[in-house]
């Protein structure tokens, strides 16, 4: 949407490919050379998707795609164009009503859009041209515009560094908005601008930047800028990420920073609002599929009646009439024609059965029900002073209908709040026995050592963590009675590195802070020692590493290195791994998050090398990343392992009691994690993932090395796994979800590499059923771990799981950007909310505990209340039409309409909509406490229990049965030639007022005995459609309507109800109607309460489905 709408403004728009050139303030870079300004996107966004033009004609054309909408206009269109038995009125009025009220919602919506962007679109920004300080608007913004941003501001479009207010050139960013991290981020000028810190001297700068064109990728930029002088020639500097300031990011601990805008408009930020596939819950797919039965329904009720009508008028007396004479035109019509007229009439007749109004109130009820999850307190967290976040409507009922779960380990299981635990050196264990509250404040209690380690090293791997790290120091200044350790505060994007920083503090060696480019640190003896800092090698997810390389006061160059030890062990030399190692493997046991550091001298002339090729790949425009990966893996060889280090990622509160919940559920959750096997296994049994009953599974690369071939132990051990859960388990997957708690448990681990081994196997016979021998292994397994995953391959997983035999829904949760993919490849979608995930999700929600009550209790009562509405509409116009069709048969197939024109205008409309929206909002059945303290009764609704066949089957009998009462309980009522005191006979109009009371009197109450819950609002709209009615019906038979050619209702109402035979029918009728309702209800309830289980007061629906586990 984003890019569409840009499109329209950036016609002088060259494709996002290659590279772009930005003239800083839009100055030539030499006077002598001709200056034309290049043409890019304003500054505008546009997330809107109608302008006050196009409204009409493309929300009309939106909505007559639906195929309902589309055929209530041809119903219309038919109705005006052929002589048929009803007034157009009766079919444009309620499409007019359905249309109106879509657009209006729509509309709305949009309007919002419209708003949010004005007021980003109108903010007030300063712009520097000719050494002033000049205030635009936002969308004002040109590529090459200096911009001022004052602290706390959010920067308005995407810009480059040029300097700031502190002497270093740099910068403090938080990005909340953006990947809901709310650590700070530190930025770089680079240095020839440093000093341009006023308007008059940022307006001499002479300067064009080099870079590419907008990626989506927020954490990658790739660029250079080249600084001119009059005596000097062109200076070269590198630009990259941490030179880039994104918009919508916020300026913080800087009074003030300048910056460059590089791209307006289509930003990076604005290029990841890509369009999600659209999701459709399974709802709508049995909601389409009920509208083909009932089109069917109707196609076969007007076959049947035109067939009839011309089999009736076969005989001449019934063809013509003595009373009813043939014109001449008639009578020279063609058949063919006139029965195909015939055809038409009767579907308009008919098209009632069809619910058009059921999808404005199913759009109405998941709109106003998602504020129900907004507004729940429980949802409510403190902390972040966030509750649960709603960001698509569509897919509340899905929240009752998940199969598997899969989750995020850190952040979203855990706290992702670090704390170090204890290191090792040369195999040697330290481990504080104290425990520091702010991590800054000196080890108040004994360190326990282990056997220590030389007394170098260990003063080598503590300056090594003080060292090899992105973390900045930020002193307060204003602190009442301050104290050197409460006069730093650590900042870092990972909160693993603030973790080590603080650790090696405790230790005696603390960071202190950079300053003029050499990093600080204040040793045990108290005494400062500076490093300059030369390079920094950053981390990235492929290499799982990042290193420094600093040069000592003695100058002496140092590489410092720490990273996984998968990314770090094949790295160092081989003897001395096995020490260090036992400790890496059994930390990962007790669940902590590991990390190895090593380093390793480089001589000077060896770093005159590395330097230059440093510089050459930060200096590439194209392909960057790849060269500076290439140049990393070079340097980062033949080091010296020195030991590693234990941080705690603390289990979220109530994390394993949700997971309990959710099996018991009936649901199965899969964890998908980064982490390596052993620290993730040991987290799945801290939340009762894995129980200690459960029999582990492994397909990892421990467990398939073991053979030459990889490929056939994998086949091996694909094969034993199989035969072994197929023992165990029933073949019947009906029964699955109650033998998990029968049989033995049984849980699978598999890892990255191996899990390519098996999408990825070769294309010999062997290696083909590896995928579906795996899918079939981890349907029986109750819980799944896969560890070591790249963000692709938990799409793929989630994928793999989608396209299971009978389409299992999906639900995926997690908290970071390598978390999205997964979140728009399941069902549905949950980010924690403030993070990166929470944009790209379909909800959001503080903790993972919150998400017991979401699917429990909101999911079960949504799914509910949507199936019994879609239920309801089939029902109570299969009721509406019935007697129609049956009329059909007394009057000669005729097509004489039983109801009048306002009656069928306002039966779904005004009569019959007010009670079942207001039910499909507040109904709870079974009250939400209850919901969450017995999860096995989600398992009464899973797999679309009350839209399958049988309750589908149950709803339509019953309104068949029901139809039939009230047209031959009224029909038998006629059969006394008189019904009023006075002798007079009653007519057409008034057997079907009779007629339609008793339906609308049924079907409201009907819902009056389904509803449990009880509300002011349930009562006044209940009770208030039916006075309603009865108010309009004498409305409409008192006065004369001016648009109508005559009025045949005329006191009808009125005088049907003097008569106390119709009284008494209407009430018997009702009642009749009703009696097999009420007796099911009696039947189900004098059951529950002989059952098993007599503690368990539950009102169960009629279409619940039955399950053997105590429950009726």
């Amino acid at each position: 949407m984003f890019r569409r709408s840009f499109n329209r403004f950036c016609a002088g728009e060259e494709k996002r490919v290659g590279t772009r050139t930005v003239f800083v303030g839009n100055h030539p870079v030499s006077e002598t050379e001709a200056y034309i300004a290049q043409r890019f996107c304003d500054n505008r966004i546009v997330s809107s998707k109608y302008t006050l033009w196009n409204f009409l004609p493309k929300n009309l054309f939106e909505q007559f795609r639906r195929i309902a909408n589309f055929y209530f206009l041809i119903i219309f269109l038919v109705q005006v164009t052929v002589d048929t038995p009803t007034s157009p009125v009766t079919s444009g009025l309620p499409l007019f009503f359905v249309i109106t009220v879509t657009a209006i919602k729509q509309g709305y919506e949009d309007w919002l859009r419209h708003r949010a962007d004005n007021e980003v679109n109108k903010s007030t920004v300063y712009i520097i041209e000719n050494a002033k300080r000049v205030r635009k608007e936002s969308e004002k913004i040109k590529v090459g515009d200096v911009v001022e941003v004052q602290a706390d501001e959010t920067f308005p479009c995407d810009l480059i560094l040029l300097s700031s207010c502190t002497g270093d050139g740099t910068c403090y960013v938080t990005t909340a908005s953006l990947d809901g991290e709310s650590n700070c981020k530190t930025h770089y000028a680079v240095r020839d601008t440093i000093a341009l810190c006023t308007a008059e001297s940022i307006d001499t700068l002479r300067a064009a930047i080099e870079c590419e064109q907008p990626q989506p990728d927020l954490y990658k930029f790739v660029g250079r800028i080249n600084i001119y002088s009059n005596s000097l020639e062109a200076v070269a500097r590198s630009l990259g990420p941490e030179n880039l300031l994104l918009k919508g990011a916020t300026l913080k601990n800087t009074k003030k920073i300048y910056g460059v805008a590089v791209y307006t408009g289509m930003t990076k930020m604005a290029l990841n609002y890509q369009g999600k596939s659209q999701k459709r819950s399974a709802v709508e797919k049995s909601i389409n599929a009920f509208l083909i039965v009932y089109l069917f329904l109707l196609l076969t009720k007007a076959a049947v009646c035109t067939t009839l009508k011309y089999v009736w008028q076969s005989t001449p007396y019934n063809d013509e009439p003595w009373y009813n004479h043939k014109t001449q035109k008639e009578r020279e019509s063609l058949k063919v024609l006139k029965m195909f007229t015939d055809f038409l009439s009767f579907m308009v007749l008919f098209n009632f059965i069809i619910p058009v109004s059921m999808y404005v109130t199913v759009e109405m009820q998941k709109f106003l029900g998602s504020f129900f999850i907004s507004w729940d307190k429980d949802f409510y967290d403190e902390e972040i002073n966030e509750g649960a976040l709603v960001n698509t409507s569509d897919l509340n009922e899905e929240l009752g209908q998940v199969d598997y779960i899969f989750t995020d380990k850190t952040g979203t299981l855990t706290e992702n709040s670090m704390e170090f635990i204890e290191c090792c050196i040369d195999g040697h264990k330290y481990k504080g026995a104290a425990q520091d509250t702010d991590g800054l404040s000196q080890t108040d209690g004994p360190l326990t050592y282990f056997d220590k380690a030389d007394k170098n090293r260990e003063e080598l791997f503590l300056r090594a963590l003080c060292l090899c790290h992105t973390v900045e120091v930020k002193t307060n200044d204003t602190v009442d009675g301050p104290t050197e350790s409460a006069a730093l505060t650590y900042m870092s994007s990972s909160p693993d590195e603030i973790a080590l920083v603080k650790g090696a503090k405790k230790y005696g060696f603390t960071f202190v802070g950079i300053r003029n480019g050499h990093m600080r640190v204040e040793n045990q003896r108290r005494e400062i020692e500076e490093y300059e800092l030369l390079h920094t090698l950053n981390f990235d997810a492929v290499r799982r590493r990042m290193s420094v390389i600093v040069k000592t006061q003695a100058g002496d160059i140092l590489l410092f290195c720490k990273g996984a030890d998968s990314a770090v062990f094949p790295r160092v030399q081989n003897h001395e791994i096995e020490l260090t190692k036992a400790h890496v493997e059994r930390n990962a046991m007790d669940g902590y998050r590991t990390l190895c550091v090593a380093f390793k001298e480089i001589t000077p002339d060896d770093y005159e090398r590395i330097n230059r090729q440093l510089i050459e790949a930060k200096m590439a425009l194209q392909d960057r990343e790849e060269k500076m990966e290439k140049v990393f893996d070079d340097i980062e060889t033949n080091m010296n392992l020195i030991g590693a280090t234990a941080v705690e990622d603390k289990l979220q509160d109530e994390a394993a009691e949700t997971i309990e919940a959710l099996h018991s559920a009936g649901l199965k959750v899969w964890v998908l994690t980064g982490d390596k096997m052993e620290t993730a296994k040991s987290t799945c049994y801290a939340c009762r993932l894995f129980q200690t009953s459960t029999e582990l599974l492994e397909l990892t690369t421990k467990t398939i090395e073991e053979s030459e071939r990889k490929e056939d132990r994998l086949h091996e051990l694909l094969i034993e796994y199989r035969k072994k859960l197929l023992h165990d388990f029933p073949k019947s997957t009906r029964s699955l979800k109650k033998a998990w708690t029968e049989h033995q448990e049984y849980g699978l681990i598999i890892d990255g590499s191996t899990l390519s081994l098996i999408l990825n196997s070769s294309q010999d016979s062997s290696s083909n059923n590896y995928k579906s021998i795996f899918l079939q292994i981890c349907m029986k397994c109750t819980a799944v771990l896969c560890c070591r995953m790249a963000p692709l391959q938990k799409a793929q997983i989630v994928r793999m799981v989608k396209n299971l035999k009978g389409s299992p829904i999906t639900l995926s949760i997690g908290d970071g950007a390598n978390d999205v993919s997964m979140i728009l490849e399941s069902h549905v979608g949950i980010g924690k909310e403030g993070r990166q995930a929470a944009r790209n999700s379909d909800y959001a929600v503080p903790k993972f505990k919150h998400l017991k009550k979401l699917l429990l209790a909101h999911g079960h009562l949504y799914y509910v209340r949507i199936a019994h509405l879609v239920q309801y509409f089939f029902y109570k116009n299969l009721c509406f039409i019935l007697p129609q069709f049956l009329y059909q048969f007394f009057c000669g197939f005729s097509q004489q309409p039983l109801y009048d024109a306002a009656y069928l205008t306002m039966y779904n409309i005004c009569f019959t909509s007010l009670p079942i929206l207001a039910y499909s909002l507040l109904e709870q059945h079974i009250n939400i406490d209850t919901l969450t303290s017995d999860p096995r009764l989600y398992m009464k609704i899973s797999g679309n229990a009350m839209l399958q066949l049988g309750p589908f089957l149950y709803w339509t009998f019953l309104a068949a049965f029901e139809g039939t009462v009230f047209f031959f309980g009224t029909y038998f009522l006629f059969q006394t030639s008189s019904l009023e005191e006075n002798a007079k006979v009653y007519g057409n109009w008034t057997f079907g007022t009779i007629v339609f009371t008793v339906l609308v009197f049924t079907v409201t109450l009907k819902l009056a005995l389904d509803t449990r819950f009880w509300t002011w609002i349930n009562h006044f709209v209940i009770w208030g459609s039916l006075a309603f009615y009865v108010f309009f019906s004498f409305f409409w038979g008192g006065i004369i309507w001016p648009f109508l050619k005559q009025q045949r209702m005329y006191f009808v109402f009125a005088q049907m109800l003097s008569s106390v035979s119709t009284w008494l029918a209407m009430v018997l009728l009702i009642f009749i109607s009703l009696f097999p309702e009420i007796l099911l209800i009696v039947l189900k309830n004098v059951r529950r309460r002989s059952a098993r289980n007599p503690n368990l007061e539950l009102p169960m629906l009629l279409s619940y489905k039955h399950i053997d586990n105590g429950y009726s």
